[in-house]
């Protein structure tokens, strides 16, 4: 049944495509990003959805009349680079027989990232990807919360196997980032049902975090939580919703969640935790002797381990964003990673600062500071996770673009057009108007009007 809804919703949204190419950007991101096909039992799950999506969306983005411009900024400049450099790291690999499924994935991945940067362009298309990652990923934060109640918290939630957030660590980091993004469309969502509903999902995806048994996620809560009170306009009432809601939810769990969140404070003698520090230091070495391209895709080997590592057989994923983009695209790929990161921030603070005093932007000023907590929450918990790749950062990034784009442009013409009004004598100035002198004190001499 599962699969038939599925291949239902695909094909019977397949058609709106061809009118409206942004649809299928959505579309995209929700079988990427939610792989709702995972959930059935038979033929949906080895279906090409993906493939027939991308396909369908790229010819109607190519053919269709529609406005193809792709946005220059330097976020999308250094997007570009680095995109560039993952192949060039390619074609250097250490292992280049063995790295084509991995690279092919990754660039489908940086493809599709391009063609939503082109589609998503208006303040309806940047909602509607926000409510698309929000649906996508509540779906399993809402079922896992659901999951940590009814189980007491005893059993581990996992994510949907075979996709990037299928471990119980990347499930954890997926919902911490949905978070602030509810909050968001709360912030947007006339429906009172439809706010008490994204209440309810918030609490259900925390929850369910902290039923991941995730060390890495309950951190990534607390930078999250820690920025998200310091950029509120209502600490009070922040700190006081945290102090409410997290001593109960700890509480809430078994005691084997609370053993396995102090042995934060033992790493010494986590043999988990020794593990990723010998695959830190593995990474690192091997920067050290390739610094320009690293090592290429694939570079998790006993062969490389035992030239890199302190430790030859203990054999670990990078298990951190930023030294699986060391090992794999060396220290000019790390480069390029951190400079992305950096310049999307500044693309959210820009947004901020020429919006905040502004009533018909403070939707994008509200959603530039949650997708800024929402970025805090992965920055931190990709620390000690290998989601270099998980798309849902990048679709986020896309976001903070077209936001920018979008507002710079209509304040130019604003600005353009009270210029010109100037230009003409008028006393209108956004929406003001200037006082005029009363009768008694006009000057008895004509007034040149058009001297603005």
């Amino acid at each position: 049944m599962r699969d038939i809804l599925v291949t239902l919703i695909v094909f019977g949204w397949l058609p709106l495509v061809f009118k409206k190419p942004y649809m299928g950007a959505l579309m995209w991101v929700w079988i990427s990003v939610m792989n709702p096909h995972t959930q059935g039992w038979g033929f949906a799950t080895t279906f090409p959805f993906a493939a027939i999506i991308g396909g369908v969306t790229i010819v109607c983005l190519v053919f269709l009349k529609e406005e193809k411009r792709f946005p220059v900024t330097p976020v999308t400049g250094v997007f570009i680079f680095f995109v560039l450099w993952m192949n060039v790291t390619s074609f250097f690999a250490i292992y280049p027989d063995e790295i084509y499924d991995q690279w092919n994935k990754v660039m489908k991945i940086m493809l599709m990232t391009f063609v939503v940067f082109m589609l998503i362009k208006t303040k309806k298309h940047i909602q509607l990807l926000i409510w698309t990652i929000v649906i996508s990923l509540g779906y399993y934060g809402v079922k896992g919360g659901i999951f940590t109640i009814v189980g007491g918290g005893v059993n581990m939630v996992l994510g949907p196997q075979g996709t990037f957030i299928g471990g119980n660590n990347e499930i954890a980091l997926a919902l911490i980032m949905t978070i602030p993004l509810m909050h968001y469309l709360q912030t947007i969502s006339p429906n009172i049902w439809v706010r008490h509903g994204l209440t309810a999902a918030m609490l259900l995806c925390a929850l369910a975090a902290l039923g991941s048994y995730s060390r890495g996620a309950l951190l990534a809560i607390a930078a999250m939580g820690a920025f998200l009170w310091l950029k509120s306009q209502h600490k009070v009432r922040i700190g006081l919703l945290l102090i409410l809601a997290i001593p109960p939810a700890i509480a809430f769990m078994p005691e084997q969640w609370s053993e396995r969140m102090d042995s934060i404070n033992t790493y010494e003698e986590d043999g988990s935790v020794q593990g990723r520090f010998n695959a830190w230091w593995m990474a690192y070495n091997l920067a050290k002797e390739r610094p320009l391209t690293g090592g290429g895709f694939e570079v998790i080997t006993p062969e490389l381990f035992y030239l890199y590592a302190p430790h030859p057989t203990d054999l670990h994923a990078a298990h951190s964003v930023y030294f699986q983009a060391l090992g794999e695209h060396g220290f000019v790929g790390l480069g390029l990673y951190l400079l992305l990161g950096l310049l999307t921030w500044r693309t959210g603070s820009w947004i901020i600062r020429n919006t905040r005093n502004l009533e018909e932007y403070r939707w994008a000023s509200n959603m530039a500071t949650m997708i800024q907590v929402s970025l805090i929450g992965f920055a931190t918990g990709g620390a000690f996770l290998s989601l270099l790749y998980f798309d849902v950062p990048y679709y986020l990034m896309g976001v903070m673009v077209a936001t920018r784009v979008l507002v710079a442009k209509e304040l130019k013409q604003k600005g353009s057009s009270v210029s010109d009004k100037k230009g003409t004598g008028s006393t209108r100035q956004f929406g003001q108007i200037n006082p005029i002198q009363p009768q008694a004190q006009a000057q008895p001499q004509p007034i040149a009007r058009d001297s603005g």
